[in-house]
């Protein structure tokens, strides 16, 4: 059950490790692109190409969806940012319950984004969390977790990285389940991984050149940190923080170095609006600005 490229490991390596996948349960095909086509999850293309059956109900809510999921009689669910809330019923009807992959060494970041709150927080470690289901927001007892570097990762190399850390994590339990004992999760050092907001995502250079810079981590490749510059949107994939002062917002040279709250901020590598990622020095060959340009 999952929907996006971090769950993909997991299901391949259910099925190279010989396990009998009898059906991948993910979200509904979405619109994306320019022409808005309704584009397949990551994981049912997968699946569709293993001849797995696929199952993209748009709620697990209704009893119909619930009878479904319990007549398919299976002895164990394995759950990676699947993305829809799984009701009791279901959560009982596997005969070895549900087991989720979570990408944060729980308690530390529940909830729905843990790859980019822990880069945006400035943790310098974090991991993966295999976890027994139950009706909270990941609350669940722990079966095994896995440790690493954040580092100077983007949320996209981390998330890569996670994903394969969780699926042979995943599998190492799955070979011996009863070896691994639930293990309640500490009350202490609780935080929550809200949801990104499209507020978030927007640079604001009152902040630390520090914190920007770990935002342009957090969100690289995407949706990825922008800024304004002559009422276009600009945004920057990767950055360097560099020990300079000046108003914030404002250009200390030719060469895009912004001026933060505290430092400032050289871009590496950045995107125009509607074009394809460029070296900062590409850009302002073709796209001059002076110092002292403000940045909105």
């Amino acid at each position: 059950m999952g929907t996006p490229t971090f769950a993909v490991p997991a299901l391949l390596a259910l099925v190279e490790a010989g396990h009998a996948v009898v059906a991948a349960y993910t979200q509904p095909p979405r619109p994306a692109g320019r022409g808005k086509q309704l584009m397949p999850s990551p994981v049912q293309r997968e699946a569709e190409r293993l001849g797995i059956p696929v199952r993209s109900p748009r709620t697990l809510r209704d009893l119909e969806a619930q009878a479904d999921f319990a007549a398919l009689e299976a002895d164990l669910a394995v759950v990676a940012a699947y993305g829809l809330i799984l009701p009791q019923s279901v959560l009982a009807a596997p005969r070895n319950s549900c087991i989720n992959i979570h990408a944060s060494l729980l308690p530390q970041w529940r909830g729905a984004a843990p790859i980019h709150r822990a880069i945006l927080a400035g943790d310098t470690v974090t991991g993966v969390t295999i976890m027994q289901m139950e009706a909270g927001l990941d609350t669940g007892p722990m079966l095994a977790a896995a440790r690493t570097p954040v580092e100077d990762k983007t949320g996209g190399e981390l998330t890569a990285e996670l994903a394969e850390l969780g699926a042979r994590l995943m599998i190492e339990v799955l070979a011996d389940l009863p070896g691994h004992a639930p293990t309640p999760q500490p009350e202490l050092g609780v935080t929550y991984a809200a949801k990104i907001a499209k507020a978030e995502t927007r640079i604001d250079f009152t902040r630390a050149a520090e914190q920007i810079e770990r935002q342009v981590r957090a969100f690289a490749p995407a949706p990825g940190a922008w800024f304004e510059l002559g009422g276009e949107r600009y945004r920057i994939l990767a950055a360097q923080v560099v020990a300079r002062e000046g108003a914030a917002g404002t250009t200390l040279d030719d060469q895009l170095t912004i001026a933060c709250g505290h430092g400032a901020l050289r871009p590496t590598l950045i995107q125009r609006a509607g074009r394809p990622a460029m070296k900062v020095e590409e850009l302002l060959r073709g796209r001059a600005v002076p110092a002292g340009t403000k940045l909105g």
